[in-house]
């Protein structure tokens, strides 16, 4: 059930991962968490945040549970489309309320911790002309195309997950304003057809 909660009004484009983590787990103290509640832990004021939420939740184990993959592609396709058209972030009531099991949720943060600390540490505002104007249209393009093919791709284990950590690359590229993790996402987004390749030839071999 989505509860009420006092919004963070904090400039949160500024917050490292682990902060990000540490809303996401306020939430998480339900027995049942919706995507409302995560919302209303991290703000509803800029997009980018909440696209690395479901890209970094697709990574973690949560990535498992039947259909989980195929939503958190509904949800980051739009947000994308909304970024890139300049609209306040919105998504409809029945998205809202999907709700994962609380504990599930504290797990998966838990398992996220160690590489949302490493990464807090190794990232610094630079090479910021990759996450600004035309490269951010750029970014959110491919934050928009890339989960598409998640739906027929939920039967293969692992690959939802890869892709995921390629959009959380590019989220995170944008939220700390650091083109390091935006190559990154560059770099995982051609090696992930190179992978279905290599399953696919295996699959046939």
């Amino acid at each position: 059930m989505t509860k009420t909660r006092a919004r963070t009004f904090q400039p949160f484009d500024d917050w490292p991962m682990t902060h990000l983590l540490d809303a996401v787990e306020r939430a998480a103290e339900s027995r049942e968490v919706e995507m409302g509640d995560i919302l209303s832990e991290i703000g509803d004021r800029t997009i980018t945040p909440i696209i690395l939420v479901v890209a970094l939740l697709l990574v973690s184990p949560l990535s498992g549970i039947p259909g989980l993959p195929t939503l958190g592609a509904v949800i980051i396709i739009m947000l994308a489309v909304q970024g890139l058209m300049g609209q306040r972030l919105w998504l409809p009531r029945r998205l809202m309320r999907i709700s994962v099991a609380g504990p599930n949720l504290k797990r998966a943060i838990g398992w996220l911790r160690r590489p949302a600390d490493w990464i807090d540490r190794n990232s610094h505002p630079r090479l910021q002309y990759l996450t600004r104007g035309p490269m951010r249209a750029l970014i959110l393009l491919q934050c928009a195309i890339i989960p598409l093919g998640w739906p027929a791709l939920e039967l293969l284990p692992g690959v939802t997950s890869f892709a995921a950590a390629t959009v959380g690359l590019f989220a995170f590229g944008l939220f700390a304003r650091d083109g390091y993790y935006v190559i990154a996402g560059y770099v995982g987004m051609v090696a992930l057809p190179l992978c279905l390749f290599l399953l696919a030839r295996m699959a046939v071999a």
